[in-house]
């Protein structure tokens, strides 16, 4: 099945990103112009159910993303890569290092779901089940999840675009693929890895990568970008654009 996707650049360091729960492909657009160009080629690719890929059927599954970034890359004839991930693209970047250690040059995970996932308590899964079929509880997932700070017509758009851009069946499905799925005893640990978060992001924060991504990872730095919550590309993206390049300039040889 051809997946959607876009591209941002011509350069040499091919760069697959994965979106998360509430995005899809177009997700980091407002990084997008301010990405180098020059020196690396982005690949911006939309999971099934998501943007392009809204009617796309599938098993709705970590290793499905996996998979089909994998196969995209094949496609385009790229050998091996970068991987940027963001929430539940996140733990998807980490299942490709798994499957295909060989090809991933390093890793940047953006608010990233560890891959042993989320054990929430029984009414904050609830939450986060209804909010397949109502907009006003992604909106107010999005509300916490940036710390409550952010203007209310941001908050509105950020949960419309959800609810139009994902298919209810393959966001509800993704809930439990990310929050429940656990991979942790697979971890090949040997990748260089950059995890940026967001100050204001309340779950996602400092002390869960320290607990899953930096004790895994025997390369792994961590980055706190002030100013932001869950969704860094919108709330700080010039910062955002300067963590990951600084990060990824060096594996540009491969």
């Amino acid at each position: 099945m051809p997946t959607t996707f876009h591209r941002v650049g011509t350069g040499a360091h091919p760069v697959l990103v994965l979106h998360g729960w509430f995005g899809d492909a177009h997700a980091f657009e407002p990084i997008e112009p301010w990405l180098s160009g020059e020196e690396f080629t982005y690949v911006f690719m939309d999971c099934r159910g998501y943007g392009g890929m809204r009617s796309a059927r599938g098993d709705y599954t970590i290793d499905e993303i996996a998979n089909d970034a994998l196969t995209l890359a094949d496609t385009l004839g790229i050998e091996t890569f970068s991987l940027i991930g963001h929430s539940m693209g996140g733990m998807a970047i980490e299942r490709i290092a798994v499957l295909a250690p060989d090809r991933v040059r390093a890793l940047v995970a953006v608010a990233p779901v560890p891959c042993g996932g989320i054990a929430y308590d029984s009414p904050t899964r609830q939450l986060l089940e209804a909010a397949a079929g109502s907009v006003s509880i992604r909106r107010g997932i999005i509300d916490r999840s940036t710390g409550g700070r952010l203007p209310a017509a941001w908050l509105d758009w950020k949960a419309q675009y959800s609810m139009a851009h994902a298919s209810p069946a393959a966001f509800a499905a993704y809930f439990p693929a990310w929050a429940d799925t656990d991979f942790r005893t697979e971890i090949v640990g040997r990748h260089p890895v950059k995890i940026l978060i967001g100050e204001h992001d309340p779950v996602f924060n400092a002390a869960l990568m320290e607990r899953t991504y930096l004790s895994r990872y025997r390369q792994a730095t961590l980055e706190v970008l002030e100013s932001a919550g869950h969704y860094p590309m919108n709330e700080t993206p010039l910062a955002l654009v300067a963590a990951i390049e600084r990060f990824l300039v060096p594996f540009a040889e491969a």
